[in-house]
């Protein structure tokens, strides 16, 4: 890796091109709906669970970790902002899940959830996976705006890891937002514009979040934290009980752990 070319960018333009990089993947996964009109269950099930655990992977060894060992460094209790951040990030997604209308795959529209709005049906299916897309940009962008900060325990290695894995879980995610939406009889073309729209969230995302932490770096551990704890909120309340109703629990949670591990081995290898 040519970290001197990295390093003369700014981190802002950095954690464009990170977003820009997992919404690419998102719009990859979604081409799918050209090869082929759908896909089991069985198989969506498998990689829900995989970006399930990619996230969690994600959550820990390149957010909570470095937010832990970065709060000690500033003088602070390693568990302080740590778990301030983490708590403050699952408030944060469940406000915006109550009031971001949305609809989880293979639901019924009156099981939609936040705001009630006339919104068609593909529009809250595409806002649901937008949610799960927020907090991992946020998570790129606060990951390059530490290493801007100049701080150890944020790596330029280790961001570009974080890229990379959200990128390869967002392959299945927007396979899972076009091919339902394909077999719902939507056209090729409008379910993977669909599908890639739903990843498109994510380069605003990371600028924010490098923003952010290029402004306020003393708060970069509890923002860390913060990426840590919306995406947890997302597994746990989304994404792996979605991929555990239909019957495909233990291939999903096969998915989860191989997510997991290919995460763990790219931030630790990267990182």
């Amino acid at each position: 890796m040519n970290e001197e070319f990295f390093y003369g960018m700014s981190p802002i333009a950095l954690a464009f091109l990170g977003g820009l990089f997992t919404w690419a993947m998102t719009a990859l996964g979604a081409g799918m709906v050209f090869l082929r009109k759908d896909l089991s269950r069985k198989t969506l099930d498998v990689m829900l669970g995989f970006a399930g655990g990619v996230m969690i992977a994600a959550s820990f060894w390149s957010l909570l970790s470095p937010a832990i060992e970065l709060g000690e460094r500033m003088g602070m209790p390693g568990w302080l902002p740590a778990s301030i951040g983490f708590l403050a990030g699952g408030v944060f997604l469940r406000i915006v899940d109550k009031i971001l209308p949305h609809l989880h795959l293979e639901h019924a529209m009156e099981t939609a959830e936040g705001i009630k709005t006339s919104w068609r049906r593909t529009t809250l299916l595409v806002m649901a996976i937008t949610l799960h897309n927020i907090p991992e940009g946020l998570a790129i962008g606060v990951a390059f705006g530490g290493v801007a900060a100049g701080m150890p325990e944020a790596s330029m290695a280790g961001a570009v890891a974080l890229a990379i894995g959200i990128g390869i879980q967002n392959f299945p995610e927007g396979a899972a937002v076009s091919l339902p939406l394909r077999r719902e009889g939507t056209s090729r073309m409008k379910s993977w514009w669909y599908g890639q729209l739903s990843g498109s969230v994510e380069p605003l995302a990371a600028v924010a979040g490098a923003v952010f932490v290029v402004v306020a770096q003393p708060a970069l551990p509890f923002a860390l934290a913060f990426a840590a704890g919306a995406m947890i909120f997302v597994v746990a309340e989304e994404v792996i009980p979605e991929s555990q109703i239909n019957g495909n629990g233990d291939a999903a949670t096969m998915g989860l752990m191989i997510g997991f591990t290919v995460m763990m081995i790219l931030d630790v290898a990267l990182g």
